[in-house]
């Protein structure tokens, strides 16, 4: 936006619920929304990449409190 606009739009008071909802769905009709294959492929990746992380995290700490054992 330019700084013409920006000054106008911080000038609004009243708020308008309708201009509101019908701005919301043109904003929306722009997103580009992944496919059913997308969506399930890269939920699944992010779940496995938690559960390696978690499983690195949950060795390393047993690996610090056995070491931890050993010394004290």
């Amino acid at each position: 936006m330019a700084k013409k606009e920006i000054a106008q739009d911080t000038n609004k008071e009243n708020f308008n619920a309708s201009e509101f909802v019908n701005e919301t769905k043109e904003e929306l009709a722009k997103v580009v929304w992944p496919s059913r294959q997308q969506l399930l492929s890269e939920s699944a990746a992010v779940i496995l990449m938690v559960i390696l992380v978690a499983t690195v995290v949950y060795l390393v700490d047993n690996f610090f409190v056995w070491g931890a054992g050993k010394v004290f």
